[in-house]
């Protein structure tokens, strides 16, 4: 039984030995460049520093978009261990640099003799030109402002020339009423039209006055009787003819 049990915990420390302390990371996962730009594609080793563990390969490939696989670069590597640091955890840095051609996805793959690791990978994105900012924020926050500066300047002069042209057109009633009370006292009230009374009095004056000269010509005085009675007849008819015309 105990030599069983023996090989039961060689085994499970094989295991954690084996495949449980080894491993392989790449951050950040995703790059920026430019066309042709140098970049490092980072792959970061962890294994033990155990003699079955130092010794290892490392390849690095692209997978493309239309998932085409292409090895970029492949080591070996076989490293020292330093002293004191026996059975402890390293974790090495192996970044390969490659001037970028096109957009894809960088693994890093680790190999030791029967334990094999690949990262998660690195998208690389390749840009043709230089990173533009496109954010316009501050452009449309100025261009707002200017824009509702040179409105509000507008509907102001705009009001005050309203302003200015008709309100002198609303003033000009009281003006006119102003001048015609300053004009009404020194003014003299127009003749009023003369009486009835007063037209029917001139012309009964100029009646009388027609019937006084008629007496006083000569010419009646000469004539005969009969005659100063048809002349005085004939003038009384007259005065009263136009006495009537005149009602």
């Amino acid at each position: 039984m105990i030599p069983n049990l023996k090989v039961i915990f060689l085994f499970l420390w094989l295991l954690r030995c084996g495949g449980g302390n080894v491993d392989v990371q790449q951050k950040p996962p995703i790059q920026v460049a430019l066309l042709k730009e140098e970049i490092s594609i980072p792959c970061e080793v962890i294994f033990p520093y155990m003699p079955k563990y130092t010794k290892f390969s490392i390849d690095y490939y692209w997978i493309n978009s239309l998932h085409q696989k292409t090895t970029i670069y492949s080591k070996e590597e076989n490293v020292a261990i330093p002293s004191g640091k026996e059975n402890k955890t390293a974790a090495l840095p192996y970044n390969y640099r490659i001037n970028t051609s096109s957009t894809g996805t960088y693994y890093c793959k680790v190999k030791w003799n029967d334990i094999q690791k690949v990262g998660k990978g690195v998208f690389v994105h390749i840009r043709d030109t230089g990173y533009i900012n496109t954010s316009y924020g501050w452009e449309i926050l100025v261009t707002l402002t200017v824009l509702l500066a040179v409105l509000s300047i507008t509907a102001t002069a705009l009001l005050l020339w309203k302003r200015k042209v008709l309100c002198p057109r609303r003033n000009q009633p009281n003006i006119l009423r102003q001048k015609v009370e300053t004009q009404l006292p020194s003014a003299s009230p127009p003749p009023l039209p003369p009486p009835v009374y007063d037209s029917l009095d001139v012309q009964q004056v100029d009646v009388y006055s027609s019937l006084e000269n008629n007496t006083n010509n000569p010419s009646h005085r000469k004539n005969s009787p009969g005659k100063e009675t048809d002349e005085g007849s004939d003038i009384a008819l007259s005065v009263v003819v136009k006495m009537c015309n005149t009602q």
